[in-house]
Order: structure tokens, then sequence, then C-alpha cells
């Protein structure tokens, strides 16, 4: 994927008051990019800033400091006029399919929603345009005429995601988009996301903790602690070769079935998580937690750079200080382990 990306993150910082305390630094300099047709994960642990960092994309949450790029203007600050007309190229998909949509309209009215405010079209053409969106996501176009309560967990997702393609939008951003669904439902609807974005030539801005999930989405993976990159670059290659600590936590941390890969993993164990302030830029963020800090992690803030030698190339990048040290030492994480947790039909379509 060579083409210019379709949105760029620059240095992105996002600050919450607490009235008299130090703010709260939720993004601490993120940057990363998502090209055309690209999906770009973003992981970590709860608090680490993923839905924070989606917010500052779609302008719901002030920026501190940084820059946010779409197609190449700059939509850090965007007035609610530019923001309107960006609305039509760059949707969400939240969460919760059960809160996501009005409970008083139809699903219809919903979907016709965005097609009223961005075009002017006969209501014809946008009951034909919303009767092909629902067959595009599996549902009958007879839907149209019910109500967000008469449908599954399931459905209701596929709805939030027929209304974000109404208006040909060419960046979705997920935010959490199968947590709240069975775990069969969840491959459905991942399929389906999969499926879309090869007929649409769609980006998507994936964000999630299932880490086995984002695997099988993602292109690229950006892992994210305490507001900041630990390490980022092809999803295959980190989920293969982590080098950074945080980063073999998490994968090391993923259930398996198998008791020989669970007893080849002899990473050691992290720290319970402490309540340091994000304000501090001193040291590496992970520290406190970390069972291979040093003085020099606990004192100087390590850069984000770029792996070298070893086969590691290819657009990885962590910040860690000892990060060529441990992958000369071996990787402790199995290659299967993130694989383990994905639903029957997604582990057979990766094969």
């Amino acid at each position: 994927m060579t083409a210019r990306p379709l949105l760029e993150v620059d240095g992105l910082t996002v600050e919450y008051g607490q009235g008299r305390a130090p703010s709260l630094r939720a993004v601490d300099g993120v940057s990363f990019d998502v090209r055309p047709g690209e999906t770009v994960g973003l992981v970590g642990e709860s608090g680490s800033g993923k839905s924070t960092i989606a917010r500052a994309v779609l302008g719901l949450t002030p920026v501190h400091s940084g820059e946010i790029r779409f197609d190449g203007a700059d939509i850090t600050r965007a007035n609610r006029g530019l923001r309107r007309t960006l609305s039509a190229r760059l949707q969400m998909v939240f969460q919760d399919p059960y809160s996501s949509l009005n409970p008083a309209r139809t699903i219809g009215q919903t979907l016709a929603e965005p097609l009223l405010v961005h075009h002017r079209l006969r209501p014809a053409q946008v009951d034909a345009r919303v009767a092909a969106m629902l067959e595009r996501v599996g549902l009958p176009a007879q839907a149209a005429e019910r109500y967000p309560a008469q449908f599954s967990g399931g459905q209701r997702q596929r709805v939030a995601i027929a209304r974000a393609l109404m208006t040909s939008a060419e960046l979705v951003v997920c935010d959490e988009p199968v947590s709240a669904l069975d775990l069969s439902i969840q491959a459905q609807t991942l399929n389906l996301l999969s499926e879309l974005q090869r007929e649409l030539s769609l980006s998507y801005l994936f964000i999630a903790h299932d880490l086995p999930v984002v695997r099988y989405l993602s292109h690229r993976v950006v892992v994210l602690y305490h507001g900041a990159v630990m390490e980022t670059g092809p999803v295959e290659l980190v989920y293969e070769r982590p080098a950074h600590p945080y980063t073999r936590a998490l994968l090391a941390a993923v259930p398996d079935p198998d008791p020989r890969v669970r007893s080849g993993r002899h990473d050691a164990p992290v720290a319970a998580a402490q309540a340091a302030p994000r304000s501090s830029a001193v040291g590496c963020p992970f520290a406190p937690r970390c069972a291979h800090a040093v003085e020099l992690c606990r004192t100087e803030r390590p850069p984000l750079l770029p792996l070298r030698g070893d086969g590691v190339a290819g657009g990885a990048a962590v910040a860690c200080h000892r990060a060529e040290e441990l992958i000369s030492t071996g990787n402790d994480v199995a290659s299967g382990t993130v694989a383990a947790g994905l639903p029957k039909d997604i582990q057979m379509e990766e094969t």
C-alpha cells in the first residue's frame, strides 16, 4: 500500500482538565497513518487512549497539540461546517449496537438520514439505496420498516455498519464494534467488515482489546499504553516477534487451550497497574510494571524508533531502550497463541 495516507495522525496529544490538579494526559504524542484500503488496529488495556484517539479524529474531543490530516487536509480543529462535509467520507461504528440506534425511528429512517443530509435525492431513490444497503449487509429490504428493538444485537450492528456506508464513506472508525456481541456473531460481523473492505476499498481504524480479532482484520497494529505508542508495525510481524515487553505481556496473556503453548511461556509476569500520573514525560510509562526495566528506563523516555537487523525490518518501530537486546534473547510468545481465541470459522478462513 504505497498511496498517500488517507488519515495521518501526527504527534497527537489530548489532555483532560481536573480542576486544580494537573491535567490528565490521555493521549501522549501519538503518530500513525491509515492508507486507502488498509486496516490499522489500535490495541492496549482499558484506559490506554484508544477511544480518545477515535474521538479526536472525529472531532468529538478537543486536541491539545499535534495534527490530524484527512486526505492531506488539516482537520485538527475543523469547524462544524467542515465536519458536516467530512461526515460523508469519515464515519464511525460504535461499540454498543443497542444504544447507537434511535429506538423511536425505523431502520429505514435511520439509514435515510445521511442521504438527506448530504444528497438531494427523490424519495424513491432514497428507498432504493436503503434497500440495497440493507441487502449488502445481509438484511432483507423489508427490515427498513422495523424498529431497532425488533432486531438482535448482531443485526443491529449490521444496521450500524450500513448507516456508516450510506454516503460512500472512505474511512470508518470502528470502536470495539464486536465486543458486545456473542462469539459466533462476532465472527459474522468481522467477516462482513472484511468483505465490505474488499468490495468498497474501505479503510478502517479498528479499536479493540481483543488481540485475535485485531490480528484477523488488521494490516498494521499500534500498541498503546498510558496514551503512548509502545510498538507499531505490520500485524504479523508484531504478533510473531513482539519487541516491546508490554506487547509480549499482552500476547502472553491471551488464553490458549494448548498446555504445550502455556508451558512454553517463560516471559516474566507484569506487575500490577500503578496509578502513575500521565502528565509527566519522564521515563518510559511502562517502566513501573516492566520486569526488564533498568535505571535508564525510569529516567529517560525512549523514542519510537525503527527496528534494525535480524529480519525485523519492514515498518516495525518500538519505544524501548532494550528492544534490540530483548529480541536477540529470543521470543517467548508462541506463534499460535493469538489465534487460539478466534471463532472457528475465522480460524478456518484464515488458514
